[in-house]
């Protein structure tokens, strides 16, 4: 999979937007990028203390695809595995980085490693395996190498 340069966040306000949007629902469906995946992910991880990510990420993102006429079936929408593998990535990056930066340049230094690449699951996933209904519908364990620990 070769992955296209990322679209960058130019302030901390529209990072705001994504996380915001995607939690009350006002943000436009051409704006679920995949850049924006991993900056709604890492504003609630890191800025947003309120939300249990793990407990509550699958039905934000579920509800917000239905709301803006989204579709959560065996095809499209939420897909369990990729959004768990993303957001393990996103803890691990979390991990190495220094305290009091601010969340664009955080999310834009994500967003050009290793683990912001579109990817980057397919170090650890055979596509077969990855793109399966069964790793949509839940979590499934990595079939070509753990995942880094935290």
């Amino acid at each position: 999979m070769t992955d296209l340069p990322p679209r960058l966040f130019a302030d901390d306000a529209a990072i705001r937007r994504i996380g915001e949007g995607l939690l009350d629902h006002s943000l436009p469906r051409p704006d679920w990028t995949h850049e924006a995946h991993l900056a709604a992910c890492l504003y609630l991880l890191r800025d947003r203390p309120d939300i249990d990510v793990d407990a509550m990420i699958a039905a934000i993102i579920r509800g917000y695809n239905a709301a803006v006429g989204g579709v959560n079936d065996d095809t499209q929408g939420y897909h369990e595995t990729i959004t768990r593998v993303f957001v393990h990535g996103a803890r691990l990056f979390l991990a190495g980085r220094p305290g009091g930066e601010g969340l664009a340049e955080a999310v834009n230094a994500l967003l050009l490693s290793p683990i912001g690449a579109r990817g980057w699951p397919l170090g650890f996933y055979s596509a077969e395996r990855l793109f399966s209904v069964p790793a949509r519908r839940a979590f499934v364990p990595p079939d070509l190498a753990p995942l880094p620990p935290l």
